[in-house]
Order: C-alpha cells, then sequence, then structure tokens
C-alpha cells in the first residue's frame, strides 16, 4: 500500500482556528463582570440578560470554529483514506495533535486576554444597563457601540487590573465548589470539540460518529455548569442584592472565576488525548455496537 503523505503543520484553518477559539475564550471571560454589574447597578435581570447575550455570541463565534477543526481533521484523515490505510499514520496524527494543542492554547491566550480586560468589560456592561434603561433596547444599545464617540469614551475606560487589588479582593470567602465546578466546566469546554475531532482521526472507521459526539461532551460541560457553577454564583448575586455579601464578595467571586477559566484551560492541555480516546472508542460503540468489529 501507498504512504500517506505529510500534512504540513501551519494552515490557514489553524490559523484561523486558533484566533476564533481566543476570541471565544475571551468572550466567555467577559460575560462574568455582567454579574458583578448588575449587583453595582442594581439591575440584576437587566444584567443576566446582557449575560445571555454575551454567552450566546460566544457560542455563535464556536460555530464558525468547528468547520476549521473540521477541515484539518478532514486534511489529516483523508490522505490515509487515498492511500487505502486502515488507520492514520504515526507522524500525521502527531501533526493533528499539535494542531489542537495550539488550538486549545490559543483558547488559554484568549482566557487571559479576557482577564486583562475584565474593567473594561465590567464598565461596558455597567454602561450597557444604563444604556438599555433609556432606550428599552438591547439592539439599541449595542448598535449605540458603533457611534465614534461611544467608542473612544470606551477605548479611554480601558484600564488593566491591579495586582495588588486583585490580592486584597481574593482573601474574601468563595465557596470552594464554585471554584472547583467552574475549573471542571472550563477544561471540558475547552477541548469539546477538538477532543471529538481528534477522535475522528483515531478513528477512520467511525470519524462522522466522533465528530458528532462533540455536543454530548459540552452537554456535560453545560451540566456541570447548571448544578455547580451557575446557582452558586446566583445565589452569592442575591446575598450581595439583600446585603448579605459585599460587592467586594461579587468582584472576588468574577475574580475566582476567571482564575480557575484559565486554569481550567492549562489543564484541558493534559485531558486532550484521554478524551479523544474515549470518544474514539464510543464512537466505534454507536457504529458497531458491544462487542463488533
Amino acid at each position: 500500500m501507498a504512504a500517506a503523505e505529510s500534512v504540513p503543520l501551519w494552515a490557514s484553518q489553524l490559523i484561523v482556528a486558533m484566533a476564533l477559539n481566543a476570541v471565544v475564550q475571551a468572550i466567555q471571560i467577559g460575560a462574568y463582570a455582567a454579574r458583578y454589574a448588575g449587583v453595582r447597578t442594581e439591575r440584576i435581570a437587566t444584567s443576566i440578560s446582557l449575560f445571555n447575550l454575551f454567552v450566546t455570541a460566544s457560542r455563535l463565534a464556536a460555530l464558525f470554529l468547528t468547520p476549521s477543526l473540521g477541515a484539518l481533521a478532514d486534511n489529516a484523515s483523508r490522505r490515509a483514506i487515498a492511500a487505502k490505510l486502515s488507520e492514520v499514520p504515526a507522524e500525521v496524527v502527531g501533526t493533528f495533535d499539535l494542531q489542537m494543542r495550539l488550538i486549545v492554547a490559543a483558547g488559554t491566550l484568549g482566557t487571559i486576554a479576557g482577564a486583562v480586560l475584565l474593567p473594561t468589560f465590567i464598565y461596558l456592561f455597567t454602561r450597557g444597563i444604563r444604556s438599555f434603561e433609556r432606550r428599552n433596547s438591547v439592539f439599541r444599545a449595542v448598535v449605540r457601540l458603533g457611534d465614534p464617540r461611544v467608542m473612544m469614551d470606551v477605548l479611554s475606560s480601558i484600564r488593566l487590573p491591579e495586582i495588588p487589588t486583585i490580592v486584597a479582593y481574593t482573601r474574601e470567602a468563595i465557596p470552594p465548589k464554585l471554584l472547583i465546578g467552574n475549573l471542571v466546566v472550563m477544561a471540558i469546554y475547552a477541548i469539546g470539540v477538538p477532543a471529538a475531532y481528534y477522535a475522528s482521526v483515531l478513528n477512520l472507521d467511525a470519524r462522522t460518529t466522533a465528530a458528532g459526539l462533540s455536543g454530548i461532551v459540552n452537554g456535560i460541560g453545560t451540566l456541570a455548569f447548571t448544578f455547580f457553577v451557575d446557582p452558586t454564583s446566583a445565589l452569592m448575586v442575591d446575598q450581595s442584592v439583600k446585603g448579605e455579601r459585599s460587592l467586594d464578595s461579587i468582584r472576588a467571586m468574577v475574580i475566582g472565576l476567571t482564575a480557575t477559566a484559565i486554569l481550567g484551560t492549562v489543564l484541558s492541555q493534559a485531558l486532550l488525548w484521554p478524551g479523544a480516546w474515549v470518544i474514539a472508542h464510543v464512537a466505534s460503540l454507536f457504529v458497531h455496537g458491544v462487542g463488533g468489529h
């Protein structure tokens, strides 16, 4: 049999995927600021609406990420299929592994960028809540950002986090289950789609099924978020509104969620290959059944 051709490490799809993943993760971090802005302005329901807007935007951006990952997986697998090989050669898998890790690493850089811009996100959410109240329309409030004067005001409001201030806020008591839950959620989300496409390269016989399992992996992350992260953070916000918690504790919560999000994307590097291996074997069960060949 003919040997499969090697694939180049750097490709346009890789660069696009890295850029998109960085943007997606930065937006995710920005969404954390909504809860703090809601307490600060005492407009919790409005802040939740804007939080959902940010989350929806990140998920829409993630939809454009998927085709780039699919193209990279196709580039790795089609050469082996054309050469009539039963599996992708190790050197091609190695290149693809590095591509997936670069994409995940770009996500880590995105979370760090989001952390650096956190004070700016808080300012944007605070301003957005007030703008929404004046215009009674999220669309009009968002369009307002296109005004050159507003853009200049936003740019002039960019501030970097101050380390002494961050350290001071971290002394506030944050429930450990919230931080651990967010760590797990971010670790799963960071590799959900890349691990599924990685599995499609590891298992050519069930490659379409493996790629389709990305939704299940992210669904597990969503369940973890729903049970362990969102209710606890929402409770802390409600307690702050009722005067049972200080505003500083909510800022500390945002800092804690941001820090664990960064750590989660770093941890995901260790979970990438095991996750892909599990997905590849689960895909085989779907295709062949238990004990099938």
